[in-house]
């Protein structure tokens, strides 16, 4: 019976969107380019990941000199309806722990 839900496939627990933001939560002005490889995703899928955070209000884009910045709206509700009790910070420590998340709430 075991072998009938055995899947080969890699499968995670956590959405791109929330690995995206976990990667700018250690590193604020990461390198897109940076974040999608850890993700394991386009450069391109990471800027579209990273637009629709902008629009939702998750993240503020600053830019500084030639680079981006990214600040976390740490108590932005989450938006599935099962998790929308929770905060995008409360998600954020749980998986990094508190000492890891660099940014401060917006």
């Amino acid at each position: 019976m075991d072998q009938m839900y055995n899947d080969s496939r890699p499968w995670t627990f956590l959405s791109n969107y929330a690995h995206v933001l976990v990667c700018l939560a250690e590193d604020p002005s990461a390198r897109m380019r940076d974040v999608a490889e850890r993700v394991g995703i386009t450069e391109r899928a990471a800027l579209r990941i990273v637009k629709h955070l902008e629009e939702s209000d998750v993240l503020v884009k600053e830019r500084v000199g030639r680079r981006n910045r990214y600040q976390i709206n740490m108590d932005k509700a989450l938006r599935h309806p099962l998790e929308s009790d929770g905060t995008v910070g409360a998600l954020l420590k749980m998986v990094l722990g508190p000492s890891r998340v660099r940014r401060a709430s917006t």
